[in-house]
């Protein structure tokens, strides 16, 4: 990025409530950490939890900010709520509402997921703001509207809004051109009540949909499939009152991050509360670049104690593929790697947005089009840097841990959408990290 292109940016965030974290490396990482809930299931979860008819009470929730948007959602809506200790209290039973306003729509991208909710709760549901999120590409939100109208759900878009009716959810097969986590929720949520049973054909598999589907059959749903490509779900007519101490799985995009990091910085760390089997693409990586790694039931350890090796060809996809959540992370372990790495971005088209910035850091890479090319140098070095996403804004974190001398991450707020409290947890494992402003 250019002197005019920052001196923009800068301009443009005066006199905003600007976070920034400021790192001094390089940092090796050593001892143990605990991984938080998923964000990614999560925010599904909750959501759901309108469809209840007594309190919901939620644990291992993360205290990020897509979590408290998503509770602020919940409490315009009508819902009681509580959030303390990483547990969820959710009571809809207050619940009025049916239309979410622009201010909390254009918060985050699984705001679409309300749509689903709501219309199974009163048969209509309006969004008077087309869902934000990063900007990571066209995330376009045909794929949920056309499913509605195959289950007979009217829907009408006008002035940047959607509304949806129906008399019922009919039963019936959707068939998906592309697995898509949040098209595929969205049916799940939506056919709760249907008429007979829904068939959802390509259905995505990632856990977090499993997770999704597991907390509902808890509350009475009958949902079977979900971690499949074909998921059916079989009208109910009321869910249970309630569902107590449901546990959100770990967050493996986290876990993912923290193994990037190790990968990166070098040490030695052991990671608890994970599922392993949902770490096997990053973990094939790691180990194949020259990382040591043992897998337990629930814990995974990591030493890095050399360069590691690059020269590897790596192509995000669909779960059980690599996921496009990791893909900026993998590019900073690159960095520094010997050879060259070739890393193909198959999901978003304007994922690489952390490229010009790791640049400035001395990296090396080269992005046509979907493609980043790598060539692995010895060592970064610290500068001011803007996070323009979230998952960016984690390979700038890694970066700046690893980088000798200073590195400011502009607009850390990015990072907070989905990471808790992260200077904190690093800082247990020998990070230097400061917050200003």
């Amino acid at each position: 990025m250019n002197k005019i292109i920052c001196d923009t940016i800068v301009g443009a965030l005066q006199g905003t409530n600007m976070q920034k974290l400021i790192i001094e490396g390089p940092t090796f990482l050593y001892g143990e950490i605990e991984i938080e809930g998923a964000k990614n299931a999560a925010l599904p979860i909750l959501t759901a939890s309108i469809l209840a008819e007594g309190q919901v009470i939620i644990k291992n929730v993360p205290d990020i900010a897509d979590v408290r948007h998503t509770i602020e959602i919940l409490e315009y809506l009508g819902c009681k709520t509580r959030f303390e200790d990483n547990i969820a209290y959710i009571d809809p039973t207050s619940i009025k509402n049916f239309t979410i306003p622009p201010q909390y729509a254009k918060m985050m991208r699984s705001s679409i997921l309300f749509l689903g909710a709501i219309l199974s709760k009163f048969k209509k549901v309006r969004l008077t703001n087309h869902p934000g999120g990063c900007e990571i590409g066209q995330r376009p939100i045909d794929l949920h509207i056309s499913s509605f109208a195959q289950l007979g759900i009217d829907v009408f878009e006008y002035d940047n809004t959607i509304e949806c009716r129906c008399d019922s959810v009919k039963g019936g097969e959707v068939f998906l051109p592309i697995p898509s986590v949040g098209a595929t929720e969205n049916i799940i949520l939506a056919s709760v009540f249907c008429d007979g049973e829904v068939i959802i054909r390509n259905a995505a598999k990632e856990p977090e949909i499993a997770d999704l589907c597991h907390f509902l059959n808890k509350l009475g749903a009958r949902i079977k499939g979900a971690g499949t490509h074909t998921i059916k779900i079989e009208g109910v007519k009321r869910l249970r009152n309630e569902v107590e101490h449901y546990i959100v799985i770990p967050d493996r995009i986290v876990a993912g991050t923290y193994l990037c990091a190790v990968a990166t910085c070098g040490g030695e760390v052991l990671l608890k509360n994970v599922f392993p089997r949902h770490l096997d693409s990053i973990l094939h990586i790691l180990k194949s670049a020259g990382c040591k790694i043992k897998e337990q039931r629930d814990m995974v350890y990591i030493k890095k104690d050399r360069r590691l090796k690059g020269n590897q060809k790596i192509t995000t996809h669909y779960y059980p593929g690599f996921p496009t959540d990791l893909q900026a992370p993998v590019c900073t372990v690159f960095s520094i790697a010997e050879g060259v790495t070739i890393i193909k971005e198959t999901i978003f088209e304007s994922r690489f947005k952390h490229v010009p910035e790791l640049n400035k850091m001395g990296a090396q890479i080269h992005v046509e089009k979907d493609i980043a090319i790598i060539n692995g140098v010895e060592k970064l070095r610290g500068c001011q840097v803007f996070a323009q996403d979230l998952r960016g804004g984690a390979a700038l974190f890694i970066a700046g841990l690893c980088a000798e001398g200073k590195t400011e991450i502009v607009t850390a707020e990015h990072i907070d959408r989905g990471y808790e409290r992260i200077e904190e947890k690093y800082s247990t494992l020998g990070a230097k990290i400061r917050r200003g402003q």
